[in-house]
This record gives structure tokens, sequence and C-alpha cells, in this order.
């Protein structure tokens, strides 16, 4: 739907389809949320499942949009960049911040599932130059049972805690609360927290939050970035490892340096290892399953970057205290940084 056709109404269509995508998402969160308390669905279960979703909706709707469209270059390049551009970029930011904190279930599982994650996208799609229907349902179904082995560790750990905020909050979907008290809300803030607790508000924001999702991909993130992409002669895969994934990183980035100043940062580590193992295993995986994806062999060179920057994450999690510090968090902005020479340095 390529309703665009100037450079100049493009850059605007794209900063605001990604307000749609950030905002929608945190709206449907809230609302979806919001209905399963309603509904007295466990805190535990919305926090593995509709949160999970949700902060994934971005990279979603534009990855199955674009490949329905016909803009493979963009679905694969969104999803590979946002991965770089999490680790990378956000968690570098964050560790610069705060030294970043790696509890002992990432390290045990979450990170060895990342590399396991970083390393089958590149045998899948590399292997025949394509990710195929059967490619897309087989990460699908293993993002399935990552999502159950999370609800069943999570349920377990509970068990052994007096309250919920004694659980291990590194895994990626943990629903961020901040301590202490909160400041009391004025304005819309207030009047907005007032009408959560209506569940016709509730159904209402969920419904929005999803449109805009939907709407800001469709008609302002895809149909921009391809404009771009023709404007400056540079390639739609370049402009989804590089712009989309960035704006499509946009919650994660909010959420990670917030943390990281709160020093919670063991809940920025686990976002990124989770969001990126989602983004592989359900967004790709579903674009793939419904329609086949050319993998060229220049995004095998982006998936083994991809993996770098999860060996390089996990060399600095493994490492004494396990902590990343903020030596190691400079290390990380140089690599986006080369990361980013490199490939506007092969467009020209």
């Amino acid at each position: 739907m390529d309703w665009i056709e100037s450079i100049w109404v493009a850059i605007p269509a794209l900063l605001i389809g990604f307000v749609f995508l950030v905002k929608g998402a945190d709206w449907f969160v809230d609302g979806a949320a919001g209905i399963a308390e309603k509904l007295r669905v466990p805190t535990l279960i919305v926090g593995l499942t509709i949160v999970s979703f949700g902060t994934s909706a971005p990279e979603l709707a534009t990855s199955i949009i674009s490949s329905t469209q016909g803009s493979g270059d963009i679905a694969i390049g969104n999803v590979l960049g946002s991965n770089i551009t999490n680790i990378l970029l956000i968690l570098g930011l964050a560790a610069v911040i705060c030294p970043l904190v790696v509890q002992k279930s990432t390290l045990l599982f979450d990170f060895p599932v990342l590399l396991v994650t970083s390393v089958l996208v590149l045998l899948l799609g590399g292997f025949d130059g394509y990710l195929g229907a059967l490619d897309g349902w087989i990460m699908f179904i293993l993002s399935l049972a990552y999502m159950g082995f999370l609800v069943w560790y999570a349920v377990r750990e509970s068990k052994k805690q007096t309250e919920f905020k004694g659980i291990d909050t590194s895994h990626p979907i943990a629903i961020f609360e901040e301590n202490g008290e909160k400041e009391p809300k004025k304005g819309f803030s207030a009047w907005y927290e007032n009408m959560k607790e209506k569940f016709w508000f509730l159904i209402v924001i969920t419904v929005v939050g999803l449109a805009l999702v939907v709407v800001g991909a469709l008609f302002g993130v895809i149909p921009a970035a391809k404009e771009i992409a023709r404007g400056f002669g540079i390639s739609e895969k370049v402009i989804g490892l590089t712009v989309v994934a960035i704006g499509t990183s946009l919650p994660e980035l909010v959420t990670c340096v917030v943390a990281a100043k709160k020093g919670e940062t063991d809940i920025a580590v686990g976002d990124i290892v989770g969001s990126n193992v989602f983004n592989v295993l359900r967004t790709l995986g579903l674009s793939a399953a419904i329609v086949p994806l050319a993998f060229s062999s220049s995004f095998v060179i982006d998936g083994l970057i991809a993996l770098g920057a999860a060996v390089l994450l996990a060399v600095f999690g493994y490492m004494k205290n396990h902590k990343i510090q903020r030596w190691g968090g400079i290390v990380m902005l140089a690599c986006f940084a080369s990361y980013y020479v490199y490939l506007f340095a092969t467009q020209l």
C-alpha cells in the first residue's frame, strides 16, 4: 500500500507510524492485561503471554505486513536489525548508565536459547536461500514451547516465594513494577488510570491499541521505509536493518533505559534476551509461515553479526560477578557504530 510518493511525506509518515506502533502496543498491553485481571487470570500468566505479545507487537506487525506485501527484505531486516540494535545499542546504553546484573536463570536458560535461536535462523535461511512455510512453522512452534517453559518455570518459582516481587525477573516478559510509593498522577494520567477500572474502557483501548499497531505499520512505517529507500538509493534491506529496526525497538529502548536508571538491571537484560528470542521464533516464524521469505547471502552476514552480538552479550554475562560493566557497554556501542559504518559503506 505505497500511498507515499515523496521523501518529504515519507519522513513524517515514518515518525507518525512509529508513534502509532509504540503507543498502540502500550494501550494494547494495558487493555488486555486489565481485561485478564478482571477475569481473574493470574498476573504471572498475563506477564508471560499478553505482555510478551504486546512488547513485540511493533516488530510483529511490521514484519508480517511487509512479508504479505512482498517486502521480505524489510521483514527479515527488521528482525535481524532489531536483535542487533537491542543488544549492541540498547543494552550498551543501559550498561553505560548502570552495570547490568545477569541473573542465574538467564545464564542457565535464556542465554543458551538465544544462542541456539541465532544459529537456527542462519541454518534455516542459509541452507536453501529462503525461509519457507515449514521453516516458519518450526520456529513458531518453538516459540510456543519456549513460552510454555517460561510459564512452567515462573509458576514453579512463584511457589517458592511468598509474594510475586520475589520471583526472578530476569525473564523477558516479567512485568515491570516500580519499587516504593508512586507519586500521585494528575491530569490525563490520573483520568486514564481511573478509566482503566472500567471493563468497557479496557476493551476499547485493547481494540484501539491493536488497530494503531496495524495502521502504523501498514500506512506509516512500511510505505515510508520503501519511499526513503527509493529516495536515497538505499536498499530495503538496509532500511529494514537500520531505520525500521531502531523504530520498532523503541519499547525495549525505553524499558531498558528506565530500568537501568532505577537499578532494575536484571529486567533490562531479561527484556532484551526474550525479545530477541521471540523476534526470531515468533515474528520471523509467523512471517515466513504466511509468505516464504527470500534469505539472500547478504542476510547471512547480518545473521552472523546478530549471532556475534549474542555471543558478546553471553561472554560479558558469564564473566566474573555476572555483570555487564560500563566498559562492556562501551564495547557494545563501538561494535554497533562499526556495524552501521559497514552497512552504509557497502551501499556506496
